[in-house]
């Protein structure tokens, strides 16, 4: 990677492990899970504890950039602020409360309402995944760090990886008209998106209303970094202004030469359910 917003990725991948430390220290006690909204999801001690101390932290070290967290109520700072921090402190809160594993820190920045930089860090295996977009992205494990990118060339069979928690027959549907036959479902967005980069599956795709900007700033930082491209089911770039907090529109992550070959199939699926 170039020296372009190095600090940034310097603090945020810190902060990021910090909080990955917190949610660590909850995980195993005995936690009160709070029902929040039908499509908001469960909230534990774990999330408000990381998100204050994220939040907190950006504030201090970016004096002038908004931040916006999903255990926030003020979301204002996305139409205030040129630059401004969307913060998921505990994606995949269910996959968490399941003890599973499958649950990640998403810390990323947008700069004039697009998403420039992520981290992604999943607290359990220690993977760590940053990038800036145009200066490549990394994974950072096990003491180590290798530069990781989304292969270019689209393979025959498709691999899809997809929502543990949000299945559906949109989905199903895009599968089988692709004729895709291999599917790995886990939680967090950021971890799908991490399988990505390594180069583990090859689309991913959330046919799904219930996703919000925080949700997916850092992890749509992280595969455009990698040469990916992130989009909705409509093929087009969210925008993270302030505009729309929600990710109405689903969620679709791959390399170019995949979107050119799957698009058409999602757009109709997206357009059928109302999507799009």
């Amino acid at each position: 990677m170039t020296a372009r917003l190095a600090r940034e990725i310097e603090i945020a991948s810190r902060l990021a492990r910090e909080a990955g430390r917190i949610l660590l220290e909850v995980y195993d006690t005995d936690f009160e899970v709070i029902e929040k909204a039908a499509d908001a999801g469960p909230v534990t001690i774990a999330d408000k504890r990381a998100n204050d101390h994220v939040v907190a932290a950006l504030h201090a070290a970016f004096h002038g950039d908004g931040v916006v967290a999903e255990e926030t109520k003020d979301t204002s700072d996305a139409a205030r602020y040129e630059r401004c921090w969307f913060v998921d402190p505990l994606d995949g809160t269910k996959e968490f409360i399941k003890h599973n594993g499958e649950f990640a820190v998403h810390i990323g920045l947008a700069i004039g309402g697009e998403a420039r930089l992520g981290v992604v860090y999943r607290p359990v295996g220690d993977r760590l995944y940053a990038g800036v977009e145009g200066a490549g992205c990394f994974l950072e494990t096990g003491g180590t760090r290798r530069e990781v990118r989304i292969p270019q060339a689209a393979p025959e069979s498709l691999r899809l990886v997809t929502s543990r928690s949000h299945r559906s027959k949109k989905l199903e549907t895009i599968r089988a008209e692709l004729g895709i036959s291999e599917v790995l479902a886990m939680g967090s967005v950021g971890i799908k998106c991490g399988v990505l980069v390594e180069g583990d599956a090859d689309l991913y795709v959330h046919a799904s209303k219930v996703s919000s900007r925080w949700d997916s700033c850092a992890p749509e930082a992280v595969v455009r970094a990698a040469g990916g491209v992130f989009t909705d089911m409509a093929g087009e770039r969210y925008r993270y202004d302030g505009s729309e907090l929600r990710n109405l529109r689903g969620i679709v992550a791959c390399s170019p030469a995949v979107l050119e070959r799957a698009l058409p199939v999602i757009q109709r699926v997206g357009r059928e359910a109302g999507l799009i």
